[in-house]
């Protein structure tokens, strides 16, 4: 018997997703367990394994498709020999087509009308909005529409039953004269290009599943959360001098093999500070502050599509080897898109590092729900007053974003006084 393939759910916090690509193509024998398609989250790109088997039949959804919301079918499981049912061969409706929409539904799949020979033939997906009638457009072209100011209303798809896709709109950017002339009224002007539209020759590439994920939830926090900024100037030079001491002394092969980063230290440092001042560690919620028992810290990476956040969980317990090589795989991982959701979902305490880039100091935003995040800048020379005498040491600049609702100025400088101690006199990191 026929079943649907369904796009999966793969974390908590997914309703959609980019299907990547098929592993398996109509006609292969699909087992149990085999790996079928790629699916990019809003965080990674997983695989999808099948948990029936039988015959790959049909593939609903081409690889490459955007948006596909969770359930949705994406394909046709058959058994041997046993044909696809007809029904599956129609193209699956475009987001918004309700199942309850009979008349709409029957419209688009009856053979159209014939039409006086005075009139113009042209498909119903193509009518103006401005006469009621439904434009049919995938959500990826209907989104680059939006972007680049294109009325749907003067295209022609190209797609099943005139829908219009990716192609078309990808046309009339490379043409935008052409295809405004060829499909507008002859007495009808262009319309006028929205406002904020790009006009400049350009080429547009759609957001990935994670970009936009990206967007959507840094632009709720920095609306929602009342950040506040507290930044302090770090002595390095202990921190350097401990660390090529280790370093030195590290296996360079074999099970036990490490070589620290400045950030491995920092990672271990914001832990034992987040021990000593634990309000720190902690989310606003509505019904109160949540202050967690554990001490696990996101770390920035950065991926081509964006950046997403590994979890060192229970840092504060973690010897500096084991937090590098953990730092080191879980990094890996994510620019392979091989994350597990575990591996990124939840933490306390977030850290941004730059300082490799040169970037000597920035503010972070708050990585929600939690309710600080702490920005490194890079460690360089500078002149500082020691006593009444000038003196050359390395520093950097430390930025501490927090939700000021769950953090107010006066823990968070205490939060920073225990972090600097503990950079400045790092041994305490081996205890």
């Amino acid at each position: 018997m026929a079943t649907n393939i369904l796009m999966p759910a793969l974390s908590p916090t997914m309703t959609e997703g980019t299907l990547a690509r098929w592993l398996k193509k109509e006609g292969d024998d699909i087992r149990a367990g085999d790996v079928i398609a790629e699916i990019e989250t809003d965080k990674a790109t997983m695989e999808v394994e099948a948990v029936d088997e039988g015959v790959l039949g049909k593939i609903l959804v081409p690889e490459g498709s955007a948006g596909v919301k969770v359930n949705a079918p994406i394909a046709i499981l058959v058994a041997e020999g046993e044909k696809v049912p007809a029904q599956t061969d129609a193209p699956p409706a475009a987001p918004g087509n309700a199942p309850g929409n009979a008349k709409e539904t029957r419209q688009d799949a009856a053979p159209a009308p014939a039409q006086p020979a005075s009139q113009s033939a042209k498909p119903a997906a193509t009518v103006s909005a401005d006469h009621g009638e439904r434009i049919f457009v995938s959500p990826l072209a209907r989104r680059m529409a939006l972007q680049a100011g294109i009325d749907l209303a003067t295209l022609s798809g190209s797609g099943p039953n005139g829908r219009i896709v990716k192609a078309d709109i990808e046309a009339a950017l490379r043409k935008p004269s052409a295809a405004a002339s060829d499909t507008a009224p002859a007495s009808a002007a262009p319309p006028p290009p929205r406002a904020g539209a790009i006009t400049a020759p350009h080429e547009l590439v759609p957001h990935s599943s994670m970009r936009k994920i990206i967007a959507r939830r840094l632009s709720e926090a920095k609306q929602q959360i009342p950040h506040f900024y507290l930044s302090l100037d770090i002595g390095l030079d202990a921190l350097l001098d401990l660390r090529a001491t280790l370093n030195a002394k590290a296996p360079k092969e074999g099970p036990g093999a490490f070589k620290l980063s400045v950030n491995d230290l920092i990672i271990k440092a914001a832990a034992i500070a987040l021990r000593r001042v634990p309000r720190v560690n902690a989310s606003f919620t509505e019904d109160g502050i949540a202050y967690y028992r554990d001490v696990d810290i996101s770390v920035a990476v950065a991926i081509p599509d964006g950046l997403i956040t590994p979890i060192i969980r229970g840092a504060d317990h973690k010897g500096l080897a084991a937090i590098s090589n953990e730092m080191k795989a879980l990094a890996g991982r994510a620019r392979a898109g091989k994350l597990k959701p575990e591996e990124y979902q939840g933490g306390g305490f977030s850290i941004s590092n730059l300082g490799m880039y040169g970037i000597t100091a920035f503010s972070a935003i708050i990585n929600p729900p939690q309710s600080a995040i702490l920005a490194i800048g890079a460690g360089e020379k500078r002149a500082v007053v020691r006593g009444d005498a000038i003196a050359i040491a390395t520093m950097m600049t430390c930025t501490l974003s927090v939700d000021h609702r769950v953090v107010d100025g006066a823990l968070g400088a205490e939060w920073l006084a225990a972090f600097k101690a503990i950079i400045e006199d790092p041994l305490s990191l081996m205890l």
